[in-house]
């Protein structure tokens, strides 16, 4: 069975479709999986060994309507017996139909139930604890393999020994003391609509560097240097010396690397929440207002994660209202969501997390995730 899945998306949500490659594969060993996905979110997939292919859709396709349909071509050629659409756009509805698949799959919205062959409704309260993103995917599944109500861990981030081992001797070259503890700030959401106000963040970076001899590193986009900058600057003098401000790499893969040895990662949830989670570091989610903690606070079970959204505190500010409504609104109610009303967490999670994960000071080869194949790659037909 040949099976075309479809995510094209952020890294955040590319990596949390692996789970169907995933279950298929554990269900289905003989399915070969091919995995749709925009060229800058590979870093996430490279090496799942759920994946036979990856198929990149670049920026090329997008502006020329020819390479577009030659693309399209390309997917019919490729006879997929199943596509599941977990996209849910133009783009992904027009690679669908050119499958020519007998089984096409994707969630139920009023231009796509006559071009597929089953869509599911969204589900608008959880059913279990994985989350609505997850519970929301997993229903794409169905027709496959039928109900899977649990999911033993998140989808995970395969990384090679020689990318744990040269992101080691990147940080030990600039200094980092491992016998610190070392935390990951997400300092900044994709935009201002997901960003916890720099005022409190550095609030929040004040009350974690005067709770332990911690080593904080910054988490940013190489476009967002000026407000890393602005924030850097409006911390104390004792939390600058605790901050390794200019250890910081710029591709995704060394970045994993380094996250990898991290005891947490804390801060806006987003794309960086899901890797951290990928490689099994322990999360604190800053969500934004206008971002449904229902559905992105995915596999709540685990005990070492945790996340803070406003509607926990101020509930009458958020209920009832459009997430238009919200997303609009959000500057002010960020103002709203002070740092006071969820530092007793902050400390919670790290007695919690920091005690049990010790940095890895030592490393143990035999422990570390083995290389696995490359999934065969085509950037387009």
């Amino acid at each position: 069975m040949k099976i075309l899945i479809i995510q094209q998306k952020m890294i955040g949500d590319v990596l949390l479709s692996t789970m169907l490659c995933e279950q298929i594969k554990k269900n289905i060993p003989t399915a070969n999986i091919h995995y749709l996905i925009n060229l800058n979110t590979e870093a996430v997939v490279t090496n799942n060994p759920y994946i036979d292919s990856i198929i990149f859709f670049t920026e090329d396709l997008r502006n020329s309507k020819w390479l577009f349909y030659r693309f399209l071509e390309g997917i019919t050629q490729e006879k997929y017996d199943v596509v599941i659409d977990a996209y849910g756009k133009l783009e992904s509805i027009l690679v669908s139909l050119f499958s020519m698949s007998n089984i096409k799959i994707s969630m139920d919205k009023w231009y796509s139930r006559t071009l597929y062959t089953k869509t599911f409704k969204y589900r608008k309260s959880e059913d279990c604890n994985l989350g609505l993103a997850v519970e929301n995917r997993l229903k794409l599944l169905k027709p496959l393999i039928g109900d899977i109500k649990e999911i033993a861990n998140p989808p995970k981030i395969y990384l090679t020994n020689n990318e744990i081992l040269n992101a080691r001797s990147f940080l030990e070259k600039n200094n980092i003391n491992f016998s610190n503890p070392i935390i990951m700030i997400n300092i900044l959401g994709s935009t201002t609509a997901k960003t916890y106000p720099l005022t409190y963040m550095a609030e929040i970076i004040e009350h974690i560097t005067s709770q332990g001899e911690f080593t904080l590193l910054f988490n940013y986009m190489p476009s967002q240097l000026k407000q890393a900058e602005e924030l850097y600057n409006i911390c104390s003098s004792a939390s600058k010396s605790k901050i390794k401000f200019n250890v910081y790499v710029t591709q995704l893969r060394n970045f994993l690397g380094i996250l990898y040895h991290c005891n947490a990662l804390l801060g806006n949830e987003g794309g960086a929440i899901n890797m951290a989670k990928g490689l099994n570091v322990p999360t604190f989610s800053i969500f934004s207002p206008w971002v449904e903690k229902e559905t992105w606070e995915t596999f709540k079970y685990i005990k070492y994660h945790e996340a803070v959204h406003l509607k926990d505190y101020q509930p009458l500010l958020i209920t009832g209202k459009s997430t238009k409504k919200l997303r609009n609104d959000a500057l002010y109610l960020y103002s709203k969501f002070k740092p006071s009303l969820f530092k007793e967490k902050i400390n919670y999670f790290l007695d919690k997390n920091i005690s049990i994960r010790k940095p890895n000071s030592i490393i143990n080869l035999s422990k570390l995730p083995q290389t696995a194949p490359y999934a065969k790659v085509a950037n387009q037909y």
